[in-house]
């Protein structure tokens, strides 16, 4: 038993699930992309099993082969969240918001009235974005970095001041007296950068919370700097132990150097999970859902392991000469794992099952080894929590959540209940109403 409990917190894409193959797996609504319904319903299992947040990650373009596969983001994260909220109590929702392709006032509005709406349970994932395709979509060019960074710090804080335009005891809603709110306690904020500006205020009151939480993806020293300043949260791509509590490590030390609590920031790596009754199972599964793309990605695991490896081979393990002469790729940490699982003996197929080649370290299994890695990394000093992608999220929710959250809670590392009512409740963080004080010292 310990006194530090993980958070835990889940990607919510589509409609269908993490895997490319999920809209075509028995039992998947094909129309689950644009349907509401389903995704309330995903919601709805992930707060029985007291996740703390749904994020919802988002790009401006389409992406990805629309021919065969259903774009990985939802039909629109506001929208869509917005009716996750009336159908929801406590479950966190953050949403990202490009700082590069909207401006500070139309966002902090529909972030803010999502916060209210939601009674205080509404996050902002701030992100710049980069790709020519998504810039082209606003008839604009991607700005150099160091300018959409420059621009993005702008934005923080313009929408931070917009959320505290109103004076959290401004609106007084006093029918017998007539006086619908004090206007001296509602003041503009007239902040303008080199990129962006308003002059406030916005029409909104504060949410139970004050107003949203500032998340953060995204890596590199821009993206730490950001996040020190900003984040109580941040959404992490790591696949190995060693790296994940070196960027949690680095994440803490750049909130330290801005005068802030490093508890004040926690740090999520993600998890792939595929939740079945054994090993066997879940590589089948896992084979049913990917397998069409495994001719074009064996040729990516030769690279990793510096050998050259035949799709004709899909079905047979690495023999005795290749494993002698394989070798992980030193410029990909996901290539001494893939190393290892091959020495086990698997065929190729069930190599690539594995995940070895995913973004994100892969559970396809029992419960009890999702819930092993997670306790690892959580008392290494790793994660203070996971956001988990499950692979097909009409089952694979209630999956995680009716086998991986008892393990987690008996052994006192997740909690049985929600404690709090706001997002900020649930990850411990402090008050906080407009700009943060102590960075404008």
């Amino acid at each position: 038993m310990t006194d530090r409990q993980m958070m835990i917190g889940m990607h919510f894409g589509n409609g269908y699930g993490s895997q490319p193959g999920a809209w075509r797996m028995p039992g998947v609504s094909p129309t689950a992309y644009s349907s509401v319904d389903a995704m309330v319903r995903h919601a709805q299992a992930a707060e029985r099993g007291k996740f703390q947040f749904l994020f919802v990650p988002d790009f401006p373009a389409l992406m990805g082969d629309v021919e065969t596969e259903a774009p990985m983001i939802t039909i629109d994260p506001m929208m869509v969240l917005a009716a996750v909220a009336r159908e929801t109590k406590r479950i966190g929702m953050v949403a990202t918001g490009s700082t590069t392709f909207n401006e500070p006032y139309n966002l902090a509005r529909q972030f803010k009235a999502l916060d209210i709406m939601s009674h205080g349970r509404a996050g902002w994932n701030a992100v710049p974005t980069s790709d020519p395709a998504a810039a082209a979509n606003y008839g604009r060019e991607v700005p150099p970095r160091a300018e959409r960074y420059e621009r993005l710090h702008e934005f923080i804080q313009i929408v931070q001041a917009l959320w505290g335009s109103w004076g959290q005891d401004a609106w007084i809603h006093d029918q017998a007296s007539g006086r619908f709110a004090d206007s001296a306690k509602i003041r503009p904020i007239n902040l303008r950068g080199r990129h962006v500006g308003s002059s406030g205020p916005l029409p909104l009151p504060p949410s139970p919370q004050g107003q949203p939480v500032i998340f953060q993806a995204g890596g590199g020293g821009n993206g730490l700097e950001v996040a020190g300043r900003y984040a109580s949260g941040v959404i992490g791509a790591t696949y190995t132990i060693d790296d994940a509590r070196a960027q949690r490590m680095a994440l803490r030390d750049a909130a330290r150097r801005v005068g802030r609590d490093p508890d004040e920031i926690k740090f999520f790596p993600g998890l792939i999970t595929t939740i079945t009754a054994d090993r066997r199972a879940g590589l089948d599964r896992r084979t049913a859902l990917n397998a069409r793309l495994f001719p074009q990605r064996i040729a990516y695991l030769g690279q990793m392991l510096g050998l050259r490896l035949d799709p004709g081979q899909l079905d047979t393990p690495l023999s005795a000469e290749q494993l002698a002469s394989a070798r992980p790729s030193p410029g990909d940490p996901r290539s001494a794992h893939a190393l290892t699982i091959a020495r086990q003996g698997w065929s190729l197929s069930d190599v690539l099952a594995h995940g070895v080649i995913d973004y994100h370290p892969v559970i396809a299994g029992p419960a009890v080894e999702a819930a092993d890695h997670m306790q690892a990394w959580f008392e290494a000093g790793a994660a203070d929590g996971f956001w988990i992608s499950p692979d097909v999220y009409d089952d694979g929710i209630d999956a995680f959540v009716d086998g991986v959250v008892p393990i987690l809670q008996d052994r006192g590392l997740f909690h049985r209940d929600y404690a709090g009512v706001t997002l900020r409740d649930h990850l411990g963080s402090p008050p906080q109403y407009g700009i943060d004080a102590r960075l404008m010292r």
